[in-house]
Order: C-alpha cells, then sequence, then structure tokens
C-alpha cells in the first residue's frame, strides 16, 4: 500500500521522507525512472511511497505533479535546473549591516520570485544594527507595487520591536501559518539566524557558525525543509552574490511588474526604454518631479543594470 509523502531532504539517491498521515520521517530510495531529467526528485515534492518489507525499507514510487519549481536554466545545456519545489513565497532576506544592504541584490531576488509566481516576503534582518545605513521606508516605498510584504526584525534578539515597519518577527510568523517558504539572501545576511527565531530557538541549523569576517560560514550546502509548526521553510544555500544571467533578455521586464504595464505600451517591442527614445512609455516619466516618478525611475535603474548582466555574457559562456 502506497502512502503519500513529502520530500524534506535528499542526497543523491537516498531522501529523507515525512509521511503525511503518521509525520513520521523515513529514509526512501528511488525507482531510477524517478532521478532522470527535469523532472528528477527534489526537496518539496510529494511522492508516493511504499514499505518494501523483504528489504525493511521504504522506496518512492512515484511522484505528484508539481505546483510550481524553484529553478534556473542552464543555459549551454538548454535545460532546467530544478532545486526545490511547490513553494508559496520567497522570503528574501537582507542585512542592514554586515553585509551591508544593497538594493540590487535585493531587486534580484525580486525577480526570481516573480519568474517563479511565488509571492515575496521581504525581510530587513539585522535592524538593531541599523544606523541609517540606508532609508527603510524609502526602500519600501519604492516597491510597493510588486505586490510584496515586509518586515523588520532582528533576527539575534526576538524581542525586538520594529520603529519604522508595521511588520517584525511576530507578524511574519502569523503570515507564514499553512504556507511553504523558500529562503534566501546573499551569505551572512542571517538566513539560518532567522529560521531559528521563527522556531522559538527550537531549530538550530548547521549554518549558524558565524566566520570571524562577519560574512557567514557558507556551511548550508544544500536545501531542506524545516518543519515550524503549522508553516514549512526551505532553507537554501547561501550565496556571495545573486546571479539572474540565465534568464533570457526579452523575459527580463516581465519579472519587473510594477515596469511591465509601462514598457508594454512603448512604440518599439525592442524598446531600450531610455530617456532620448520619444517612442518610450517611460519618456514623460523622466521628465516628471512626481514620487511616483522617482519611485520607476528606480527600478528602471535596476532593471537596465541587470539587462546589462544578462545580455553582455554569450550564452557559450554561461555556466550552472
Amino acid at each position: 500500500m502506497s502512502i503519500k509523502a513529502r520530500i524534506i531532504r535528499s542526497d543523491k539517491r537516498v531522501f529523507d521522507c515525512r509521511l503525511e498521515d503518521s509525520k513520521k520521517i523515513v529514509q526512501a530510495t528511488s525507482m531510477g525512472n524517478l532521478l532522470k531529467g527535469e523532472t528528477s526528485l527534489v526537496v518539496g515534492d510529494y511522492v508516493e511511497v511504499e514499505f518494501d518489507s523483504d528489504r525493511n525499507e521504504y522506496k518512492i514510487m512515484s511522484a505528484h505533479a508539481r505546483r510550481n519549481e524553484i529553478f534556473r536554466i542552464q543555459v549551454r545545456e538548454h535545460r532546467k535546473r530544478v532545486t526545490a519545489s511547490n513553494c508559496d513565497l520567497l522570503i528574501a532576506v537582507t542585512s542592514a549591516s554586515l553585509p551591508e544592504y544593497k538594493r540590487g541584490v535585493l531587486d534580484r531576488l525580486l525577480v526570481r520570485a516573480a519568474q517563479w509566481g511565488v509571492d515575496a516576503f521581504v525581510v530587513f534582518n539585522k535592524m538593531d544594527t541599523y544606523l541609517d545605513q540606508f532609508v527603510i521606508n524609502d526602500e519600501v516605498e519604492r516597491l510597493k507595487n510588486i505586490n510584496g510584504t515586509f518586515f523588520e526584525v532582528a533576527a539575534l534578539d526576538p524581542q525586538y520591536k520594529p520603529r519604522f515597519l508595521p511588520n517584525g518577527l511576530d507578524e511574519l510568523k502569523q503570515k507564514l501559518q499553512g504556507k511553504t517558504a523558500i529562503v534566501m539572501g546573499q551569505s551572512g545576511v542571517g538566513k539560518s539566524r532567522l529560521i531559528s527565531a521563527l522556531s522559538g530557538g527550537m531549530v538550530e541549523l548547521p549554518s549558524l557558525k558565524i566566520s570571524k569576517v562577519g560574512k557567514g560560514s557558507h556551511t548550508t550546502t544544500w536545501s531542506e525543509i524545516v518543519s515550524i509548526g503549522d508553516f514549512e521553510l526551505i532553507d537554501s544555500p547561501g550565496m556571495r552574490s545573486i546571479s539572474v544571467e540565465d534568464i533570457a533578455p526579452e523575459d527580463l521586464i516581465q519579472y519587473f511588474p510594477d515596469l511591465f504595464a509601462y514598457a508594454s505600451r512603448c512604440k518599439f517591442s525592442n524598446c531600450k526604454h531610455s530617456e532620448k527614445i520619444p517612442g518610450c512609455a517611460f519618456h514623460p516619466i523622466f521628465q516628471a518631479a512626481t514620487s511616483e516618478a522617482k519611485r520607476l525611475l528606480s527600478r528602471l535603474e535596476s532593471y537596465q543594470r541587470i539587462m546589462e548582466e544578462v545580455s553582455s555574457t554569450p550564452d557559450w559562456q554561461k555556466k550552472w
């Protein structure tokens, strides 16, 4: 008799699976046909397992259809590399200091959220060390049309109360109820500390070691699901930089939802969205002096920087 389960951690051909009925965690091996191609099993997949009494082990017999996928395109191989599935949210973790807040990194994470078709939660972490390094309210204002939710936390101090935003750690816990979210951000921004804080200290991940230079130990090298009460988090590897080189240049603008409506009205389909192009829908915005124009132009600048990145490297040089 098969039992529905969810993969919570993977290691080549062996998978840790949580049985849906009993919540028991078992190790299971997979049928060979489930380990091939773009549909190879990943963390987050729902599967059917059976217990083999002769071998005293569980086997994964089949996989359920995925609701969505967390992926990158391996350009040179013309294939999709899926690393997780069935996520509701991307939690983009940024830092007030060490490492310093980087607008471009956050914008790249938001591009990924749009590409994967998941909502975004933006967490400003280490706010107990915030000394006006950036204007947090301005950052929230410039992103108000991305359909995101913003939180101000200090993961090392669960008692920290937000000073600038209405949402803190308690509100983040509430809004995560019943959801599965993947936690992403640069190395050192405090992703694992945030997961620990959300669990009330009940979850401690290996990547909680801190390096001497304050950039994080970079020890999370896999993806795994961490169950915290009524919600689940996928802890992903920390990254020194957030690259989106695998996104096709012609697709990029649709991953800026606040800009896409304007771009679709441009006179030319291959418009570069420049102040010098009269037929560009952004042309009058360059001439405006409103806060809305300032916000849009800030995002347009980010789009153009990322466009330069995705356009500058030939496909044959892209490695994923």
